[in-house]
Parts: structure tokens; C-alpha cells; sequence
């Protein structure tokens, strides 16, 4: 595995754009190396991206990934564990809330759906 990677190298890697590694950066969470006008990122960065860009896809915000890379850069491997397990479990319950709204609405939306349909099929 190379040792470096430009920015439009991991931008192609993972799906996403300049902007997006632009603003990662900016928000300290990766941290590239400058050479000239060109950023050099290493398999650390790398790593980082994908941690970030694995909890934003469940929901995390960057605050609370930011608190476990920080952990994770203590070398604080149990602190990131129970951390990233009440983030996790914190997610999973406003999920679950969600689903049992969605549920209630697409119930509603049936009922509705039958009641049009009969109305539809009544003759005048």
C-alpha cells in the first residue's frame, strides 16, 4: 500500500469530493501535509476519512466523531469503545422512534389510500 495520497486519489476512493476533504480538513479532522499548494495525505488521514465518513453514514455528527478520533489518538481504546457505544446506542433508539413514526404514517396513508379507492369505484 502507498504511503501518500493526494486529495483527488481518496476524493475518487471514496465517493466523495474536493470540497468535502477540503472542509474535513478545515474542521481539523485530517490533517494533511503541505507541500506547496498540494496536500499529501497519509494512511492516517486516510483511516480518518473513513472512520468520519462511516459515521456520518449512521448519523454521528463531526462533534461526536471528533471525540472519538481524539480518543482514539490517546491510544484510548476502551474510552473509544464505550464512547462510540453510547453514540451508537443513542442512535439506535432515535432510529427505532423514527421507524415507529414512519410506521404510523404509512398506516395513515394506507387508510387513506382504501378510502380513496372505494370513493373512486362508487357509482354516482
Amino acid at each position: 500500500m502507498q504511503e501518500h495520497f493526494t486529495i483527488s486519489e481518496l476524493a475518487h476512493e471514496f465517493d466523495i469530493t474536493l470540497r468535502t476533504l477540503r472542509f474535513y480538513e478545515e474542521q481539523g479532522l485530517i490533517e494533511p501535509e503541505r507541500k506547496g499548494r498540494s496536500r499529501l495525505f497519509s494512511k492516517r488521514d486516510r483511516a480518518r476519512i473513513k472512520l468520519i465518513l462511516r459515521g456520518r453514514r449512521i448519523g454521528l455528527s463531526l462533534t461526536d466523531i471528533r471525540e472519538i478520533i481524539a480518543l482514539y489518538d490517546q491510544r484510548e481504546e476502551a474510552s473509544q469503545a464505550a464512547k462510540l457505544l453510547d453514540l451508537l446506542l443513542e442512535r439506535r433508539r432515535q432510529l427505532e422512534a423514527q421507524r415507529q413514526d414512519l410506521d404510523a404514517i404509512l398506516a395513515e396513508i394506507d387508510t387513506l389510500e382504501a378510502h380513496c379507492r372505494s370513493v373512486s369505484t362508487r357509482p354516482d
